[in-house]
C-alpha cells in the first residue's frame, strides 16, 4: 500500500490532540468549515466557519470517528445532535494556549465554493512548526493559533487604546519553603 492509497490521517490526529488536550486539563475545540454536509446550528456558524467545544464536560455521546465527529451538545439550552465529517475540520486546539494543530482547507466538491465557505481565517495563519516537528508539504503542521505578543516599545494598540499598566520592577517573589 502506497500514500495515496492509505487511509486520511485527519482522523487519527484529531484523536491524538483531543487526547493531549484532555490529559493536560486542556479544553479541546474544533473549528470547522461549514457547508451543507455538516450538521450544526447554523444560528452559530459565522463567516462559513464554526468552532465547536468537543470537552467531556460540554459533550454527550461523543464519537471521533475515521468519517465523522458525532455529539450531542447544548446551545443556548437546547439539546443538539451535531455531526460534523472530519474533512471539514480545519483545526483542532486547546482554548487555554491556543496550542493544536491546522489542516489544509478542503476543496470544494463541485464548481465555485458556496457563499458560506469563505476562505478560513486559520488559512493565513503561518504553518511554524511548535515543538520541532515538521511535516512535508501539504502535510498537517502543528502550529500555535494565538497571536504573538506585541514588542514593548509598541505603545498603544490598533484599536487606539494605551497599553495597560505594567507590573512593578520590584525583585520577583519567591516561595520560600518551611520545613
Amino acid at each position: 500500500m502506497n500514500a495515496l492509497e492509505s487511509t486520511s490521517t485527519r482522523p487519527y490526529l484529531i484523536r491524538a490532540l483531543y487526547d493531549w488536550c484532555t490529559d493536560n486539563g486542556f479544553t479541546p475545540y474544533v473549528a470547522v468549515l461549514v457547508d451543507e454536509s455538516v450538521q450544526v446550528p447554523r444560528e452559530y456558524v459565522k463567516n462559513g466557519e464554526i468552532v465547536l467545544n468537543i470537552s467531556f464536560d460540554a459533550t454527550s455521546s461523543l464519537k471521533l470517528g475515521n468519517e465523522f465527529i458525532e455529539f450531542k451538545a447544548r446551545f443556548a439550552g437546547s439539546a443538539r445532535e451535531i455531526m460534523v465529517p472530519v474533512s471539514r475540520v480545519i483545526a483542532i486546539y486547546a482554548r487555554e494556549n491556543g496550542q493544536g494543530m491546522a489542516f489544509p482547507v478542503p476543496a470544494p466538491a463541485t464548481g465555485a465554493p458556496p457563499e458560506s465557505a469563505k476562505p478560513s481565517p486559520l488559512a493565513s495563519v503561518p504553518a511554524v512548526p511548535a515543538t520541532g516537528v515538521a511535516a512535508a508539504d501539504g502535510e498537517p503542521r502543528v502550529v500555535q493559533l494565538v497571536t504573538p505578543e506585541a514588542p514593548a516599545d509598541a505603545g498603544a494598540d490598533t484599536d487606539g487604546q494605551p497599553e495597560p499598566p505594567r507590573p512593578p520592577q520590584g525583585p520577583r517573589p519567591a516561595l520560600k519553603r518551611i520545613k
